[in-house]
């Protein structure tokens, strides 16, 4: 039955067109974003936790930032004790040249006195951000290694702590380090303090050189613990970088739009919409037929 008050074929025909508007316009927003979720509304359980991880790699990328900090630091001491190193092995060789017969020991110390100057010169200029590990007055430096959520959702930070102290450092005022404790007023008379002179006896230069030996070993020691401690470093790093590939990936699956589908989607939907105009434009001329039957 036909009627002209009611016309159920074109009112079917626009909700279909309204359902293929609505799902094209769905689709073109997911083509041009890239996102099928891009809002709550998408997927509320989704959406909230990839807004959670996306926070969480900000905080990532500020761990990365702050690893290079620390990296920078512990670079920075590993060079002045991989210099100090060289300088007091040429303390050792002039050390050994005073040993024979008709040296001047006195032009021998002006060489050992320049080195000595260099030793705590290099020490002091080996500053990084204001930290200096190698010529200090103790205590803890403190390098960010990780940001951790834990199951029940809270969120930390971890660090690598690294504590100065006598054997650690090259000069220190509270403790003494390796080869004294400032470079002015000494507690421990050590490699940059001591001097030879015409008087200075082959035993005297023996106990030098054996201090000399002493403090080779313990600063070889300390460039192998900082070599450690960069390396830590360097792995912690590389750890922070591929968790945050793998949060940016994860977040991607859960997100992203599959443009290939979507492509195919559009497509489909284009072609949905023309027929369902058309189907709207057929059942609308259908009351227009009704006129013909009245025509004489």
């Amino acid at each position: 039955m036909t009627s002209i008050n009611t016309n159920n074929s074109a009112m079917a025909a626009l909700q279909t067109l309204r359902n293929v508007n609505k799902g094209l316009n769905e689709t073109q927003a997911a083509v041009s974003s890239g996102l099928r979720v891009g809002k709550a509304s998408d997927n509320a359980a989704y959406w909230s936790i990839a807004t959670t991880m996306k926070s969480d790699n900000k905080a990532l990328s500020a761990v990365s930032d702050a690893l290079g900090m620390g990296a920078a630091k512990i670079d920075t001491a590993y060079t002045a004790v991989d210099s100090a190193i060289d300088i007091v092995g040429e303390i050792k060789a002039k050390l050994v040249a005073a040993t024979e017969k008709g040296v001047d020991k006195a032009k021998v110390q002006d060489e050992i006195s320049q080195l000595q100057a260099q030793l705590y010169s290099v020490a002091q200029s080996a500053s990084f951000n204001g930290e200096n590990w190698v010529n200090n007055s103790g205590g803890t430096v403190s390098v960010v290694s990780s940001f951790v959520r834990g199951t029940n959702g809270t969120v930390s930070i971890k660090t690598t702590d690294y504590v100065l102290s006598a054997t650690n450092t090259l000069f220190n005022s509270a403790t003494g380090g390796i080869l004294g404790s400032t470079g002015t007023n000494y507690t421990t008379a050590s490699i940059y303090s001591f001097t030879i002179s015409s008087t200075t006896t082959q035993g005297q230069i023996d106990s030098l050189l054996s201090d000399v030996e002493s403090a080779l070993k313990s600063m070889t020691t300390l460039g192998s613990q900082l070599g450690s401690l960069q390396k830590r470093v360097d792995i912690q790093s590389d750890f922070v970088s591929s968790l945050s590939d793998s949060i940016d990936s994860g977040i991607g699956r859960l997100v992203d739009a599959d443009m290939e589908e979507e492509s195919s989607k559009l497509s489909a939907l284009q072609t949905q919409q023309q027929l369902a105009i058309q189907s709207l434009s057929i059942a609308n001329s259908s009351s227009q037929n009704i006129l013909s039957l009245f025509r004489g």
